[in-house]
């Protein structure tokens, strides 16, 4: 297939999510803060869950122990 200058590239398809250990070479600037801000909402979530389950057990240890 020879080169045509006028045809339009395509756009790199994005993953749909991170991978841990991925390779990050590929990605621009903008894709690598998108990257950021979704595991730091990732880490938000993952931090309230974690409150929950500690707020239970703690609930449920106090009223096995009285």
């Amino acid at each position: 297939m020879a080169f045509d200058p006028f045809l339009e590239e395509k756009p790199r398809p994005k993953p749909a999510a991170h991978e841990l250990g991925q390779d990050l070479s590929t990605l621009s600037v903008d894709e690598l803060e998108e990257r950021i801000a979704l595991l730091e909402r990732e880490i938000a979530r993952l931090a309230e869950a974690k409150a929950k389950k500690e707020a239970s057990r703690t609930a449920a240890s106090a009223f096995f122990k009285a």
